[in-house]
C-alpha cells in the first residue's frame, strides 16, 4: 500500500511561444485546466503503475475541487482521507514553452492546512510506503514522518526549501532534482555533485538517495552500490508532470518489492513517457506503457560502487 501525504492543485496552464522577460506582455497560444498538485499527481501515478493508493490531502470547498479530484476518482484512488476545508482548493499557475520548458507559481490554498493526523495508524505498517512531498507545511511532513518510523518513508524533497534533520532521519528514500540536491547539499555539508551526492548521503542516513537529472535520466545509490541510468530521448511536449511520474512510480515499484535498480527504470521511462504529453495528470502513463520501456531501459544501467 502507498499512502501519499501532499498537495491537490488545480493547474491553470497557459501555453507560450517562450517565457515573457520581465515587464513585458506576451500573448498565449492556449489555454487549459488540468487536476494537479505533486502529493495527486504521484499518487495517480502510483495507481497507475498498478500500486493500491491512499491520498491524503486538503481542498477548498469551491468550483476547483471537483476538476481537482476527478482523474483521482476515476483512477482508483482512494480519496476518503481528503477533506474540505474553509479557503480556496490550491493552484498552480504553469507557463510551458514551446521547447516543453516550464514555469510555475504555486498558491497553497487549502494545502496549508493538511494534517497528519489524518493518516490512521493503522495504515503506517513495515509494509507501507508513505510518501511526502514539500508542498504542505513542514510541521505536517515532520509529525508523520515521526509517527510512521515503522513505514518505509519516501521524501520528494521538492519544490526547495529547507529540510530539518530531524526529517531526514526517518527518511528511507530521498528523491530530489539537481537543483534541490545542491540546496540540500549546502545545508547538509554534503557534496553538490549528483553521484557523490548519493553516495554520501546515502552513507550518513543508512537510506537510499536518488538525483533526477531530466533528460539525463537519474543516479541513485544504497548501501556502497551507485546505479546510473540514462533517460530515453523522447520529444518533449510538455515537462510539467515528469518529476511526479518518477516519484510515483518510484513508490510503486518499491511498494510491490522491486530492486532499486528495477524501480529506477521503470521511475525513468514513466517520468520519460510523461514529458511526451500535454498536463501533468493526463499525461501519467500506466504500466503496460512503462514496462516494456522499463524493460530495455534495465539492460543500460551502470552499476558501480559508491
Amino acid at each position: 500500500m502507498v499512502v501519499v501525504f501532499g498537495s491537490i492543485n488545480l493547474d491553470l496552464v497557459a501555453r507560450v511561444p517562450r517565457f515573457a522577460q520581465p515587464g513585458e506582455t506576451l500573448a498565449a497560444e492556449s489555454f487549459a485546466m488540468h487536476p494537479g498538485g505533486k502529493g495527486a499527481n504521484q499518487a495517480l501515478a502510483a495507481a497507475r503503475a498498478g500500486a493500491r493508493v491512499t491520498l491524503v490531502g486538503a481542498v477548498g470547498r469551491d468550483a476547483f475541487a471537483a476538476p481537482a479530484l476527478a482523474l483521482l476518482h476515476a483512477g482508483g484512488v482512494d480519496l476518503s482521507a481528503v477533506r474540505a476545508v474553509a479557503g480556496p482548493t490550491g493552484v498552480a499557475l504553469i507557463e510551458v514553452a514551446a521547447s516543453g520548458e516550464n514555469r510555475i507559481l504555486i498558491v497553497a490554498g487549502a494545502n496549508a492546512h493538511v494534517d497528519a493526523n489524518d493518516v490512521s495508524a493503522d495504515w503506517l505498517r513495515p509494509s507501507t510506503v508513505v510518501l511526502l512531498q514539500q508542498e504542505i507545511p513542514a510541521a505536517a511532513n515532520r509529525l508523520l514522518a515521526a509517527r510512521a518510523a515503522g513505514a518505509r518513508v519516501v521524501l520528494n524533497a521538492a519544490p526547495a526549501r529547507a529540510v530539518e534533520p530531524e526529517l531526514l532521519d526517518h527518511v528511507s528514500i530521498l528523491v530530489v532534482n539537481e537543483t534541490e540536491m545542491r540546496s540540500l547539499a549546502a545545508a547538509s555539508n554534503l557534496p553538490a555533485e549528483p553521484v557523490a551526492f548519493t553516495a554520501a548521503f546515502a552513507r550518513r542516513h543508512g537510506s537510499i538517495a536518488v538525483v533526477t537529472q531530466g533528460a539525463q535520466g537519474a543516479i541513485a545509490a544504497e548501501r556502497g552500490v551507485c546505479y546510473a541510468l540514462r533517460a530515453p530521448p523522447v520529444a518533449a511536449v510538455d515537462t510539467t508532470g515528469a518529476g511526479d511520474a518518477f516519484v510515483g512510480v518510484l513508490a510503486a515499484t518499491v511498494d510491490r518489492g522491486c530492486s532499486l535498480c528495477v524501480a529506477l527504470t521503470w521511475a525513468v521511462a514513466a517520468g520519460s513517457l510523461a514529458c511526451t504529453r500535454d498536463g501533468a495528470q493526463p499525461a501519467l502513463p500506466h504500466a503496460a506503457e512503462i514496462a516494456p520501456l522499463a524493460a530495455i531501459l534495465e539492460s543500460q544501467a551502470i552499476v558501480r560502487l559508491a
